[in-house]
C-alpha cells in the first residue's frame, strides 16, 4: 500500500484535481443570462379559482357518492384529495413567483417550478406559431397567456399570466425576431 505522505514516483503522472462545481442554486438561477421578466401578480388568483373550482368539483362528487350511493370509501378518497388541495393552495403564490422569461439575443428562456423546476430555451429561428390565449377568469383580470410552438414537440412553451398589452407587445416581438431569423434558413 503506497504511503501518502510520501513523493509521487518519477514519471508518474500526477492525478487531476476535480473540475470545481458550482453550487446548485447558482447554475439554476442563471446570473449570467441577466433579469428575468415576471408574470403578474393577479395570475396568482387565476391559479386559486381554478383549485378552488377543482375542489369543489371534487366535494361535490364524493359527497354525492358517499350520501346517494352510501359508498363511506368516497368520503375519504374525497377528503384527502381536498387536504392535499387545501395545502397545495398555500404554495400558489411561490410557484406563481417562479415563472419567468428573458428575451435573448438568440432565443428566449423560460423558467417555472419549486421543486422540480425547468428550463427551455426555444431559438427565435425555430418558433412556427406564436398564439395568444384567454381564459374567462384571466380575461376579467386583463391577464393573457402567450404560447408559441416550434417544430420539436417537446419545446412548446406557454408564458402564463401575461397582461394582455404585455402579452401582444410580446407576440409582435417574438414574430418579429422568429421571422428575421429565418430568413437566413
Amino acid at each position: 500500500m503506497p504511503d501518502l505522505g510520501t513523493a509521487p514516483e518519477p514519471g508518474a503522472v500526477p492525478a487531476a484535481e476535480p473540475a470545481a462545481v458550482p453550487p446548485v442554486g447558482a447554475r439554476l438561477d442563471l446570473p449570467e443570462a441577466g433579469l428575468w421578466q415576471r408574470v403578474s401578480p393577479k395570475y396568482v388568483m387565476v391559479e386559486v379559482i381554478g383549485t378552488v373550482i377543482f375542489l369543489v368539483i371534487v366535494c361535490a362528487v364524493a359527497g354525492s357518492l358517499w350520501l346517494l350511493a352510501d359508498q363511506v370509501w368516497a368520503a375519504w378518497v374525497g377528503g384527502a384529495v381536498a387536504l392535499v388541495t387545501v395545502i397545495s393552495l398555500a404554495f400558489e403564490p411561490r410557484r406563481v413567483r417562479s415563472i419567468g422569461y428573458q428575451l435573448r439575443a438568440d432565443d428566449l428562456l423560460f423558467r417555472r417550478g419549486i421543486m422540480y423546476q425547468r428550463f427551455v430555451s426555444v431559438p427565435y429561428g425555430r418558433m412556427q406559431l406564436v398564439d395568444i390565449t384567454r381564459g374567462p377568469v384571466a380575461r376579467l383580470l386583463g391577464l393573457a397567456d402567450l404560447k408559441f410552438v416550434t417544430a420539436a414537440a417537446s419545446s412548446g412553451v406557454a408564458i402564463p399570466g401575461l397582461a394582455e398589452a404585455d402579452a401582444d407587445a410580446l407576440r409582435d416581438r417574438l414574430v418579429e425576431l422568429a421571422e428575421s431569423r429565418r430568413a437566413g434558413l
